[in-house]
């Protein structure tokens, strides 16, 4: 029709632990079309279980690189059928789950430039892998590697001030220094190394791109202050590897290239559709949440975890400091527990008879602050403090035993929020008036507890009703790529503030009542760390 002029979408792709997904949104940020490959049950012939192959030493965890190939050839059929027009994609970009690892081939460069696209990508990349099985994010058999680099720099502490963390068995310097020391020969045949992110990039745009500097920051490799390479890091794996790395590091929400002539003609893909940097899951994620400077991000899981976004980060040895994806001159801070969900339902067993409805009465009926009782609850040995068992201590700070079913309770609920808190503001949070906690995963729909959250922080805390945040911030991003001249990411975002809904406030006296057991929480952690080092 003359005149007719088509509606431009953009589309995010995540390839997470499971799934490979993807949603197009278009000018108001609505999502028009969504499309998902689930790992093991598309793929059974890869026989993966959660995505992964877990290996005989209860310590390797890969995946099958080809695995994800060809879930990105189904993904694109599923688009088509589900209705995306590919002519309509102005701009593309994408997230894949941090710290893993792919190795190219000597040669697969010029295989990805002279792509056939009456062919699947997965036939003509077969062969162009050293290693057809890459490490991941869940791969935790390179403690040694990690002393040794932490070793190597001066310190945890150093190479937590360089690299934003402490050396960590997932994080890919230790994977790469591993590679390098048990498959040199197929180290030797390497031509580049990327990040699943990136290695998701290079399909699209039929070249190497480069790692984006967010998700390099989940390295132990990136000066995440100088935004280069470490010297030292880099040379602990060997002198050559930044040849392998790629040179350049580019802003999580810059252009790349444009979208390869693969695409163009085998999907009908417009020429001038362009991709942007592909980062990390975490990143992504705060993209997808709308965080704003002075917002946190609390997902209350198997384990509980809070994303942050800081102006002045203090890197530290219990979390992370990431390159902001929205602003490369800000951070983003990343804090993990292990003892989450899991441990909640456990008191809940034991002090409520398995109800949540007790479980909640028990919470409700102490007061704010918990008579001064604080308790510390690690089902499983901690990320930090490296302990496990449950630990109790009354108002004078002193051991004891045992607590009532109700003092238990919310000492568990409390003890937890305390720690997500005091880490947050090890790392350079600073609570302000305008703060918002956002809460997702299971326990965010338990009132009880994310009342406890709210008078914890001395915030108000409200949910989000968009799913899949890593993939919706990575078709943000897309569209920021172009817009950020002209508008910051928070204006571009700021219609979608109606998708959050307040669920809790804080009480009058919740300042007055945590502040005072912020600084007791941090004293007993300390004593504990020491007591159990």
């Amino acid at each position: 029709m003359e005149g007719f002029i088509e509606e431009k979408v953009w589309l995010g792709l995540d390839l997470s632990t499971q799934q490979l997904k993807s949603v197009a949104i278009n000018e108001n940020l609505e999502i028009v079309c969504e499309a998902s490959v689930h790992f093991d049950t598309d793929l059974p012939e890869f026989r993966t279980v959660g995505g992964v192959h877990r290996h005989d030493d209860n310590q390797t965890v890969t995946a099958p690189v080809l695995m994800w190939i060809k879930a990105l050839d189904m993904l694109m059929d599923r688009l088509r059928v589900n209705g995306l027009e590919f002519g309509q994609v102005a701009g593309i970009s994408g997230s894949g789950q941090q710290h893993g690892s792919v190795y190219w081939k000597r040669g697969a460069r010029q295989t990805l430039r002279n792509l056939e696209s009456s062919k699947f990508l997965h036939e003509q990349l077969s062969l162009s892998f050293v290693l057809l099985e890459s490490p991941i994010w869940m791969d935790s058999s390179t403690s040694k590697q990690c002393r040794m680099l932490e070793q190597h720099v001066g310190g945890a502490e150093q190479l937590a001030e360089i690299t934003g963390s402490r050396a960590y068995e997932r994080f890919t310097g230790s994977q790469i220094a591993k590679i390098i020391e048990t498959k040199t020969e197929c180290y030797n045949q390497t031509e580049r190394i990327c990040l699943i992110s990136n290695f998701l990039a290079c399909l699209l745009i039929g070249d190497y791109a480069p790692i984006d500097l967010s998700d390099g920051s989940g390295m132990n490799l990136l000066d995440i202050k100088k935004k280069e390479w470490n010297q030292q890091c880099i040379e602990f794996c060997r002198s050559d590897l930044v040849e392998k790395l790629g040179d350049q590091i580019v802003p999580s929400n810059e252009t790349i290239g444009m979208v390869s002539d693969y695409f163009v003609e085998r999907y009908g893909f417009n020429p001038q559709c362009y991709v942007v940097a592909f980062t990390g899951d975490n990143p992504a994620s705060l993209a997808g949440m709308c965080l704003g400077p002075n917002d946190v991000a609390v997902s209350l899981g198997t384990s509980d975890t809070a994303f942050i976004s800081l102006s002045s980060p203090k890197p530290s040895l219990d979390g992370h400091v990431f390159c902001n994806p929205i602003n490369e001159n800000h951070y983003m801070g990343l804090i993990c527990f292990k003892n989450g969900s899991l441990t909640r339902e456990r008191i809940r067993n034991t002090c409520a008879d398995s109800s949540w409805d007790i479980f909640n009465q028990l919470l409700e009926s102490t007061p704010r602050g918990n008579f001064g009782n604080i308790g510390f609850y690690f089902d499983m040995k901690e990320i930090f403090p490296v302990v496990s068992g449950d630990f109790r201590y009354n108002r004078f700070d002193a051991e004891v035993s045992s607590f009532a079913a109700e003092v238990e309770t919310r000492a568990c609920v409390e003890g937890q929020f305390l720690r997500i808190r005091i880490h947050a503001e090890s790392l350079g949070f600073k609570s302000g008036p305008n703060t918002r906690i956002l809460a997702t995963g299971g326990a965010s729909a338990n009132q009880s507890i994310v009342k406890v959250l709210a008078d914890v922080f001395n915030a108000p805390v409200y949910t989000y009703s968009i799913p899949n945040s890593a993939v919706l911030g990575s078709a943000l991003l897309a569209k920021f790529a172009k817009e950020k001249q002209n508008i910051s990411y928070y204006d571009m975002v700021l219609k979608l503030n109606s998708n959050f809904t307040l669920i809790a406030k804080p009480s009058s006296d919740a300042g007055e009542i945590y502040d005072n057991m912020v600084e007791r929480y941090r004293k007993l952690e300390k004593r504990l760390e020491n007591d159990e080092a």
